[in-house]
């Protein structure tokens, strides 16, 4: 049966993917200096993590009245967030439609990464159906549907291209290190962080890695490939109920699960 993101969205399995995701969004110095100019992320994580998942399960799984209310709390959040471009930077809008495209490129190709890693290789018709799905995190705010890359094709040259060119300034390493090494955070957080910060090396392209001064050997990647096995073989077999929760909890806090 053909699946799309709204039958493999809510797995939670894609949280392994969240380090990764957000160390690419900031790599983009429109998207990273606006973060470290205009957010408190590094030092509320959780929160941000949250905003995050709450609005993607509203976009995917959501009321109308739900959507609506995800989407005038990100505005809100976004406006204060612009500078023009001057000496010292090249500027930001949260607003911006190139901005917002990277920033769903990226939930997009890390999910499909962890998906089949963990499921194997998606069909053609699933895969379509999946990449279609994720445009509507971009559309939902302002992102026309036009800008998203046609097909997975198209997207793959879109993000070939980018991954190219993309390194990590001091302002995204300074963003990364506080997401990476957290201060002041619950108990519980910090002790699960040296395990996020292995997934994550494990999942980001060798220059970010770098950049982010991530660890990386032989080893690492041993450990890192063995680790994905195991979830590919237990995850799966965990009750719905388990694998949902995240997106049950996100979407309770809005009023309905």
């Amino acid at each position: 049966m053909v699946r799309g993101l709204a039958d493999m969205g809510a797995e939670s399995i894609l949280l392994a993917g969240a380090g990764r995701a957000i160390l690419l969004q900031i790599a983009d110095p429109a998207v990273g200096h606006g973060v470290a100019e205009h957010s408190t992320f590094a030092k509320r994580p959780l929160d941000r993590l949250g905003g995050t998942l709450t609005y993607v399960y509203a976009v995917v799984y959501g009321t109308e009245e739900q959507l609506t209310a995800v989407r005038r709390r990100v505005n809100r959040a976004h406006a204060p967030v612009r500078r023009a471009a001057d000496e010292t930077s090249g500027g930001y809008n949260a607003f911006d439609p190139e901005s917002q495209l990277w920033v769903a490129a990226t939930l997009y190709d890390t999910a499909v990464t962890i998906l089949e890693k963990i499921y194997g290789p998606l069909d053609d018709e699933t895969a379509a159906l999946v990449y279609l799905d994720y445009a509507k995190l971009g559309t939902a705010l302002q992102l026309p549907e036009e800008l998203w890359p046609e097909n997975r094709e198209a997207f793959r040259r879109y993000w070939d291209g980018r991954l190219q060119a993309l390194r990590a300034d001091e302002a995204a390493v300074d963003v990364g290190r506080g997401l990476l090494y957290p201060q002041g955070t619950a108990l519980w957080y910090r002790t699960i962080m040296p395990f996020a910060r292995f997934m994550t090396a494990g999942l980001l392209p060798d220059q970010l890695r770098e950049d982010f001064g991530l660890a990386w050997s032989p080893r690492h990647e041993r450990w890192f490939d063995r680790t994905m096995r195991f979830l590919a073989v237990f995850y799966p077999r965990l009750p719905q109920r388990i694998r949902h929760c995240v997106k049950n909890y996100c979407l309770g806090q809005l009023g309905t699960a």
